[in-house]
C-alpha cells in the first residue's frame, strides 16, 4: 500500500490494470500537498487474493472501505482513476458521511457499454491479448506523442511504462472480470446519492479513445454542483502522460474546497 504525505487524506483507487505502482509518479506528486493513500485491487499480485465472487462488483467498494479503516481514516477524499472512478462513486454515494471531496478521472459513466471491440477482449482475454496489445501500443503512442512533444520525454516514458509492465504485470482475466462487474452497476442512480463536493477530469476528446469523454461528462448530468476539468494534450492516460499536471488539479481542488 502507498501511504506518504501530510494534511488532508486523498484515496486513489487504482484504474483496470490495478497495480498502484504504475502510477507511483502521480501519487508522489500528489502527495507534496496533502496525504495520499492507494493500493492494489484486489486479485492481483500483491494483494490477499481474488475478490468474492458473491459480492460481485461491491467487492472492490468493500476492499475500498478495508483500505480506508486500516489506514485509521475517518473521512477522506477519493480520487477514482477510470474504473476505480465507479467505484469511488459507489462508495461516496453509500458512505456520505466518510467522503469529504470526490474527483472522477476519465471514468465511464452511466450509460457506458463496452464497444464491440471491447467485448471480445472481455469475453477471451488470453485469446485476444496480443491484439489487445498492439492496439493499446497505437493508442498510447497517439497519446504520448500529444502529452509529450519532446523526443527524450517519449523515450523516458516508454522505459519507465516498460519496465512497470514488465515489473508489475496486469492479469487480463481480472480486467476482464472487473469490466463485466462494472456493466452491472447502476451508476446514474448512484451518483444522484453522491453529496460531496465533486470534480470530474477528462482528456481531450480526439486523444481518449477507451472512455468517450461525453461518458465521464455524464456525471456532471446526476451528481449536484459538480464541476469539470479538462486537461488538454493527452487522454485516457493523463495519470501517466501528465502526473504533475493531474496531481496540481486533484490538489488544488481538494484543499481550495476545504478552505
Amino acid at each position: 500500500m502507498f501511504d506518504k504525505g501530510s494534511g488532508l487524506t486523498v484515496v486513489v483507487v487504482q484504474s483496470l490494470p490495478g497495480r498502484w505502482q504504475w502510477m507511483r509518479r502521480f501519487l508522489e506528486a500528489l502527495s507534496t500537498q496533502c496525504r495520499v493513500v492507494s493500493y492494489t485491487l484486489s486479485g492481483d499480485h500483491g494483494t490477499d487474493g481474488a475478490p468474492d465472487p458473491a459480492q460481485g462488483f461491491d467487492a472492490y467498494v468493500r476492499q475500498l472501505e478495508e483500505v480506508i479503516d486500516r489506514a485509521g481514516i475517518q473521512r477522506a477524499a477519493l480520487c477514482g482513476i477510470s474504473f476505480g472512478g465507479t467505484v469511488a462513486v459507489r462508495y461516496a454515494a453509500r458512505h456520505p458521511d466518510r467522503v469529504t471531496h470526490l474527483v472522477i478521472a476519465s471514468a465511464p459513466g452511466p450509460g457506458w457499454h463496452a464497444t464491440a471491440q471491447q467485448e471480445g477482449y472481455v469475453a477471451h482475454p488470453l485469446m485476444t491479448l496480443p491484439s489487445f496489445l498492439w492496439m493499446s501500443i497505437r493508442r498510447v503512442h497517439a497519446e504520448v506523442a500529444a502529452a509529450l512533444p519532446r523526443p527524450g520525454e517519449r523515450l523516458a516514458f516508454i522505459v519507465r511504462g516498460t519496465a512497470d509492465v514488465l515489473r508489475y504485470p496486469a492479469r487480463p482475466q481480472i480486467m476482464a472480470q472487473r469490466v463485466r462487474l462494472m456493466q452491472t452497476v447502476d451508476l446514474a442512480d448512484e451518483a444522484r446519492h453522491v453529496s460531496a463536493p465533486t470534480l470530474v477530469v477528462t482528456g481531450h476528446p480526439s486523444l481518449d479513445r477507451v472512455v468517450p469523454v461525453e461518458s465521464t461528462r455524464q456525471y456532471l448530468t446526476h451528481i449536484p454542483n459538480s464541476r469539470y476539468e479538462m486537461m488538454e494534450n493527452t487522454g485516457h492516460t493523463g495519470s501517466l502522460t501528465q502526473p504533475e499536471r493531474l496531481a496540481r488539479i486533484v490538489g488544488t481542488f481538494v484543499n481550495a474546497a476545504s478552505s
